[in-house]
């Protein structure tokens, strides 16, 4: 690997170790292998932007896994919409705890959004992108056909993912599976929720 790619695997060593806000340009240099501090900046220009681009290609990564994973999902023509959601969610909840260091390090870096104003603009890009391909993903929307109803389906999944991380991050053992989600929703929509 070269100096770039080094950062790179360095910066995702950190952030799953140290969090964002507490990884420095030394930490991050010494787990690329003793790369020179100054290739930071020749690189990305600031140890802020190697950070985010090392979480974006993480999220990424974990991105194409799971659309695998759902793509090999044994699941006969003639599920119903409540069998696919659950059998989606159970394969996202289940890759919770493979890539628990990688949500960590995500709400680490939610949590400097206050601190670090260009983070937010390349946290905006990324959900947004985010949002589109959990439509197409998880609710086989095509964002070019109906990109209204898709920027509001993967909105929904976003929160949806957002917030189950949260729960599984604070409590594994009570955080909802794929079954609970799929009764939830069904029960929401057949009488409203109330």
């Amino acid at each position: 690997m070269g100096n770039r790619e080094d950062l790179l695997a360095g910066a995702k060593r950190c952030l799953y170790e140290k969090g964002y806000a507490r990884t420095t340009i030394r930490d991050i240099t010494a787990a690329a292998g003793g790369v020179s501090m100054a290739a930071i900046g020749y690189h990305f220009g600031s140890k802020e932007a190697l950070l985010n681009e090392a979480l974006a290609q993480a999220s990424g990564e974990w991105g194409r896994q799971l659309g695998e994973a759902l793509a090999a999902a044994p699941l006969g023509p003639g599920a119903t919409a409540a069998e696919r959601f659950e059998v989606a969610w159970n394969h996202i909840t289940g890759s919770f705890a493979e890539h628990q260091r990688l949500w960590t390090a995500t709400f680490d870096v939610i949590g400097q959004l206050p601190h670090v104003p260009s983070l937010r603009e390349q946290l905006a890009a990324g959900l947004s992108e985010a949002r589109l391909g959990l439509a197409q993903v998880l609710g086989g929307l095509d964002p070019d056909a109906d990109p209204d109803t898709a920027w509001a389906v993967g909105g929904f999944y976003q929160a949806l993912l957002t917030g189950v991380m949260a729960q599984y991050l604070i409590d594994p053992d009570r955080a909802p599976t794929g079954r609970d989600l799929a009764r939830a929703l069904q029960r929401i929509a057949t009488d409203g929720g109330t």
